[in-house]
């Protein structure tokens, strides 16, 4: 599984790289802010949920720590994906929220 760490994600969307970032925490953890542009789908619906993701994109999974991304991130590996786990989550994120 590729992984990226909190501060490598913020310095890419400081220079304005276009991320696809999926925040998969649940509504009552997002509700305490995302990384800008985020979306969300919590990781209970990420299997049925899969088909609003474009699978020719690369996309960032986000949750608190670091844990529930990587199931998230085997998940959507095993259905043909190409996805980044961010270690630490969001506990390790100092950048903005929206």
């Amino acid at each position: 599984m590729k992984t990226m760490t909190a501060n490598e994600v913020k310095d890419l969307l400081q220079n304005e790289e276009r991320l696809n970032v999926v925040d998969v925490r649940e509504d009552d953890e997002v509700a305490a802010g995302m990384i800008p542009g985020a979306k969300h789908i919590p990781l209970g619906s990420i299997e049925e949920r899969s088909n609003e993701l474009d699978s020719s994109k690369e996309y960032i999974m986000v949750c608190r720590s670091g844990g529930r991304s990587g199931r998230a991130s085997e998940i959507l590996e095993g259905k043909g994906f190409d996805v980044i786990n961010m270690e630490g989550g969001m506990m390790s994120w100092d950048g903005p929220t929206e």
